[in-house]
Parts: C-alpha cells; sequence; structure tokens
C-alpha cells in the first residue's frame, strides 16, 4: 500500500480538503515537512482552477521543480482543472508523472480521447462519489451512473489507473470502502482512494480492497497523525 500525500493549492496557499483543520500553510513548509519524513511521491491539486476562479500552474511548477531535487526519482500528480493538451505538456514538462482529470470524462469523451491518444501512459481518471452517489461538474451534483458503470466507462478509455475521490456527506462520515470496491472491481485497473481517509484505522480497511494500490492523504493531516505518516513506506515508489 502506498501513500499519496496531496496539497490542495488555492490562492497560493494550502488549504484542508475538507470541512476545518489547520491552514491555510505556505507550501514550502509543508514540501519541506514531507521531504524531511523521506516522501517521494506527491499530488497537487488546483482548487482554484478546479473551480474556475483563477490557477496556481507557476506556483506549482516551483514546487515540482523544488521536489525534483529533494529526490532523485519522484512521482507527482497534478490535477484540477485540467481540460487541454496544452495544460497536460505543461505540467510534464516541468516534472508532472501523472495528470488527473475528472470532470471532462463525463462532459467531453471526445477530448478525452484526445489526450489519452497523446499522453495515456501519464493520465489518472478522477472519479468522485458523495455518498455512494458519483459526482459531476466539480462535485456540484450527481451523474447518472452508478459506481460500477463508472468503471466500465473508465476501462473502455483505456486509462491506467483511477483516483477515487470520497466526498464524506457530513462531518466524521465513515469512508465509502464499498464504492471503491465497486469500482476497482469493474475497471480492472489499480485504483487509488482519497478525500476520506483519516486515520491509521481508515488506512488498514482500504487495504483489504482487492485493487487499491494505495491512498491519497492531505498533507495537512499528514503534520497531525505521525502513525498515519509512520505507517507508510514513503520512500518506496
Amino acid at each position: 500500500m502506498k501513500l499519496l500525500p496531496t496539497l490542495n493549492l488555492q490562492n497560493g496557499m494550502v488549504v484542508p480538503m475538507f470541512g476545518a483543520g489547520q491552514g491555510p500553510k505556505m507550501p514550502c513548509e509543508l514540501l519541506g515537512f514531507l521531504c524531511e519524513h523521506g516522501c517521494n511521491r506527491l499530488a497537487l491539486v488546483d482548487v482554484d482552477a478546479a473551480e474556475g476562479r483563477g490557477q496556481n500552474r507557476d506556483l506549482i511548477a516551483a514546487i515540482m521543480h523544488q521536489f525534483h531535487k529533494a529526490h532523485a526519482k519522484v512521482c507527482i500528480q497534478v490535477g484540477g482543472g485540467i481540460r487541454s493538451s496544452d495544460q497536460v505538456q505543461f505540467f510534464l514538462d516541468n516534472g508532472a508523472t501523472w495528470i488527473l482529470v475528472g470532470t471532462i470524462i463525463q462532459q467531453s469523451p471526445l477530448v478525452v480521447d484526445q489526450l489519452l491518444a497523446r499522453f495515456r501512459d501519464h493520465l489518472t481518471a478522477g472519479v468522485d462519489a458523495r455518498g455512494g452517489e458519483i459526482q459531476s461538474a466539480g462535485w456540484r451534483e450527481a451523474a447518472p451512473l452508478r459506481a460500477d458503470s463508472a468503471g466500465q466507462r473508465v476501462r473502455d478509455h483505456g486509462f491506467k489507473r483511477i483516483l477515487f475521490t470520497d466526498i464524506p456527506p457530513c462531518d466524521g462520515a465513515s469512508p465509502d470502502f464499498e464504492t471503491a470496491r465497486l469500482l476497482a472491481q469493474s475497471a480492472h485497473i489499480p485504483l487509488w482512494m482519497g478525500g476520506s481517509i483519516r486515520s491509521l484505522a481508515h488506512l488498514r480497511l482500504a487495504m483489504d480492497i482487492p485493487g487499491v494500490q494505495g491512498v491519497a492523504v492531505d498533507a495537512l493531516r499528514l503534520q497531525d497523525d505521525s502513525d498515519l505518516l509512520d505507517s507508510m513506506n514513503l520512500a518506496h515508489i
């Protein structure tokens, strides 16, 4: 099981993914913390771009350059509002390993096929769900898809991996492991689970789901939970 620390970037700062918590914080502070603990995996999410309210593109490029300097071998995923080949190429040129695309899978399948034709090995399919309902358009509405149908669609497109973001329907809700299981079972490709993984107990439950390769965890939470941080071999890709 692998851990993917995630920095959610808004207005140049790192913010919590859901609900209250510590933050905002300077990206350089969190990046230094992760590097000190041997982390060589990283996910960067441009919240402003995802919401259509600006972008943090240059900041993401700078973070990636700094992360590459800290380790000879890294894995970096970038997501948030990515909808064109030019955007994908920019992030790959600046050090990204994987590029996350989500909304356009449902809204612009032809664009997705074009991206896959050029960047297939680098693309991660983002599938979001709240209370078991697949979401579209930035979590604003439910999509007319069941979890198994969403997994089938990802497989039919030819993606190499999925990031399933479980959006908690309320504070303190348990992770939706059933939807993760259905997605992994129907897609037959490695699945990462994020959003609702908040503790070592959640991590252990995720490990029991066939097809789940790793978990994405809010980097701000890792600062508060040493057990969660220490439970993973962060230096292994």
